[in-house]
């Protein structure tokens, strides 16, 4: 290794990383909260000891809402922060190094080890927590990256960006807002969980909801009327056998993965009196998108399906389909670009280990860096195995190691 990146090494503090993860785990910055932008704030002030350049805003919701390419959104919100460090160089920074601040809710807390989802219990070498693995250990990397190049007093010829955005977990508005507001780079690295690989494509997931209207009678006289939760079961199978269809000779990146596409019913509704036919059930879920298909095209085929169910109540009454909260269509890597090959060097070179590439059946910001023209790949600690539910954690040797790489990469690709 050269000395620059020798020196980098050295500075990276891993006591303080360590601190930091648990200190932003505690944060409990749930999708649309008040704490999401709370922790905004915090990450600011860290950026800004950090020697860099920082650009925090709120972000005006009116004015992205009405934009082209609006990703949507799932939870309530009222105010969002975009938040981007920039520091060495003149122009468009060499890389980016990408988080998002917001978690999913904790779900039941009896499931949970512990009282608390955001205590940040270490037990061993592990971090336990909501937000540990998903994605706050990547977020926290980015920020000790740019804390040992600062601390190393290196001179970076190119710049460096970091980039911590909002609402990731309900559609992707915080980096939406981020690259309509300019920022951009060379190349972009993620730091999603990727369970010890390179993950150089989404697929995508588009949010749904279906309306199936059955005819209310009394419970005593069931006859009378038309059960929806009944009538949405030929619908239920109906989208299995899509789901199947669609997972058909699927592209060899996602090898070793059985269901690169999944369909997923995620609430059902129905009903508002125990002794009455239910005479509507709303089902919301997700829709799985192909690599490289047009979102579009995947509405299309789900709705076709749905419609096509024969069934002579359905014929008569069919179901409605509307498509609220996220859209993610799907996206990748071009082909051939270096950044995949510098990220498995720097890996390689920092702790000896070959990371194998792979894609990701659910939808990230990835796509949306993409779109802008962004090459764009995920490189994180943790398994995103474990993201999204109460036994969520990341190794911390892991972390660690995830900041040495990065930080030899930033090195390599900032100050040439």
């Amino acid at each position: 290794m050269r000395d620059v990146e020798t020196r980098v090494l050295d500075a990276i503090d891993e006591t303080e990383a360590v601190n930091l993860l648990a200190e932003t785990v505690r944060v409990p910055s749930i999708t649309g909260t008040a704490a999401e932008s709370e922790l905004q704030h915090r990450l600011s002030a860290l950026l800004t000891e950090s020697g860099m350049d920082v650009d925090l805003w709120r972000l005006d919701l009116d004015d992205l809402r009405e934009r082209d390419g609006f990703p949507g959104t799932e939870a309530p919100r009222t105010e969002g922060y975009g938040l981007v460090g920039v520091m060495g160089g003149d122009g468009v920074p060499a890389l980016a190094l990408q988080g998002h601040v917001d978690v999913v809710p904790v779900g039941d807390l009896a499931k949970w080890e512990g009282s608390d989802p955001f205590a940040a219990r270490i037990t061993g070498d592990v971090l336990h927590g909501r937000g540990a693995c998903d994605m706050k250990a990547g977020l926290v990397a980015n920020l000790a990256v740019a804390r040992a190049i600062h601390r190393a007093g290196i001179k970076l010829t190119r710049p460096l960006a970091v980039h911590c955005v909002v609402s990731e977990e309900d559609g992707g508005l915080g980096a939406f807002a981020t690259l309509a507001r300019g920022h951009t780079a060379e190349a972009a690295v993620i730091t999603e969980p990727t369970s010890g690989q390179v993950i150089t494509a989404n697929a995508g997931a588009l949010t749904f909801r279906l309306e199936i209207a059955g005819r209310a009678a009394h419970g005593a006289a069931r006859l009378e009327g038309v059960n929806a939760v009944e009538v949405f079961f030929p619908v239920f199978e109906a989208i299995r056998k899509l789901e199947a269809d669609r997972n058909r000779d699927v592209p060899a990146v996602f090898a070793g993965n059985p269901l690169p596409y999944p369909i997923e019913i995620g609430t059902v509704q129905a009903g508002d009196w125990a002794s009455t036919v239910p005479d509507l059930l709303v089902a919301e879920g997700r829709l799985g998108v192909r690599l490289d298909e047009d979102p579009a095209a995947a509405r299309a085929a789900f709705e076709e399906a749905v419609r096509s169910v024969e069934h002579p109540w359905l014929k008569e009454n069919p179901p409605a389909v509307t498509w609220p909260g996220g859209q993610f269509a799907s996206g990748r890597l071009p082909a051939g670009h270096p950044l995949l090959q510098e990220v498995r060097q720097a890996a390689a070179d920092t702790a000896g280990v070959t990371l194998p590439e792979a894609a990701a059946p659910y939808g990230s910001d990835l796509r949306l860096y993409a779109a802008a023209g962004i090459p764009t790949l995920h490189y994180g600690p943790g398994d995103v195995r474990h993201a999204h539910a109460p036994r969520e954690q990341v190794p911390l040797p892991e972390f660690l190691r995830v900041i040495r790489a990065l930080a030899v990469l930033a090195v390599r690709r900032c100050a040439p």
